[in-house]
């Protein structure tokens, strides 16, 4: 009984230490992601063409990614509708910004969709995140 409690808390001890790394989520890991195992290749030139895209909505209004987030990537920017406040989106200026898989994927997933009136490709995807990853 003594054995099977200490190897018990032995594991639970070697998951508690390894917790940062399985949930922790680098900016490379969500490229290897969106990379569809490697057969995508990443430009930060398209990046920067899908971000400012002007877009039309079903309103007939003008959509580009910076409605909301501005222009200058290193500085917040505020939410059209809500006035909320956007952190930067520059990696340079939040380097905690690309840590968490599930919001990456939620906001690309909500963004693409207020923007372009579609979700992006696993390409638009990358190429953004190339993109902003490269801004000092």
């Amino acid at each position: 009984m003594k054995g099977i409690v200490c190897k018990k808390t032995s594991l639970v001890f070697v998951l508690l230490l390894q917790a940062p790394l399985i949930s922790a989520t680098t900016l490379d890991d969500a490229m290897t992601y969106y990379s569809d195992s490697g057969s995508l290749s990443f430009d930060a030139v398209r990046g920067e063409k899908l971000w400012h895209k002007k877009n039309t909505a079903e309103d007939g209004s003008t959509r580009s990614c910076g409605t909301c987030h501005g222009d200058d990537l290193t500085k917040s920017g505020k939410h059209k509708k809500t006035g909320k406040v956007i952190d930067p989106m520059a990696l340079s200026a939040n380097p905690d910004r690309y840590k968490d898989m599930k919001k990456i994927k939620k906001w690309f997933k909500r963004n693409c969709k207020w923007t372009m009136g579609r979700e992006c490709s696993s390409q638009e995807k990358g190429d953004v995140l190339k993109y902003l990853s490269q801004l000092k």
